[in-house]
């Protein structure tokens, strides 16, 4: 949020809707009910318990037999107080490609080694794809483009023992998985068996871990047991600046 000169930032908020303070929001969910008035009479009284009065129930559509998904409309009462808002600041500056590859040469004066996948069952491979190959993603090379950097992307479905295994192989200095599947948690119970495994295979020469996926909370990285966590909308040049970032802290120098 941005003041104006005259204006203090605000410290409590609420949706803006049709005018500013109104509440209003949009939330859609599915029901395990048949399609029906008695149904939109669920939706409703569920939307009151959200918060949401009044609250309109603006599309219904049957799923099969026994379902049914909700759009509804409503205004929140509730308030947001910025100042209890706790997220995780980007503590590094974003730098270009030339000066991240300087920056290695500086540091490490050999090229940096990244392994990247997606373990699990997880055949997903959109996010580090974009984030590895150089095509990039959103306007930016990816990290294939950095002369400095020299990247092994395994692709889909990569195990965990097959992940430490290649990654001791090629000594790699990060190793960055991604996790689009969520179902029953499927990717924190993942990720977290990785970095248990990579502490025990490589204790103190354990590369620097990074798990990537849109359903990822950045606070999580010390609960999953890696180094930093990046969600949705990242771009290979925050990866990238972040790589020197964490090389820097870790030979105890200023990138």
């Amino acid at each position: 949020m941005t003041a104006t000169r005259d204006e203090p930032a605000k410290r409590h908020v609420r949706p803006y809707g049709d005018t500013t303070g109104d509440g209003m929001v949009q939330v859609s969910f599915t029901l395990p009910v048949p399609a029906g008035p008695k149904a939109e009479g669920a939706a409703m009284q569920l939307a009151n318990k959200m918060g949401l009065d009044p609250a309109m129930v603006v599309h219904s559509h049957g799923i099969g037999a026994d379902f049914t998904f909700f759009v509804v409309y409503g205004s929140a009462k509730h308030l947001v107080d910025l100042d209890e808002v706790t997220v995780v600041e980007r503590e590094y500056p974003l730098l270009s490609p030339s000066e991240v590859n300087g920056v290695i040469r500086k540091l490490l004066r050999r090229k940096l080694v990244v392994v990247g996948g997606c373990i699990g069952t997880d055949a997903h491979t959109v996010g580090i794809d974009a984030i590895l190959n150089i095509k990039g993603f959103a306007g930016e090379k990816g990290l294939e483009y950095y002369r400095e950097l020299r990247v092994l992307n395994l692709g889909a479905q990569v195990t965990v023992p097959e992940l430490v295994k290649r990654a001791r192989a090629e000594k790699a200095d990060a190793v960055l998985v991604s996790q689009v599947v969520t179902q029953r948690d499927a990717h924190i119970l993942n990720t977290r068996e990785m970095s248990a495994a990579f502490r025990e295979a490589m204790g103190d020469r354990c590369p620097v871990l990074i798990a990537g996926g849109p359903r990822f909370d950045p606070m999580m990285a010390g609960d999953l047991g890696v180094d930093r966590v990046f969600g949705r909308g990242t771009t290979p040049g925050e990866v990238a600046s972040y790589l020197v970032h964490a090389m820097a802290q870790n030979r105890g120098v200023a990138a």
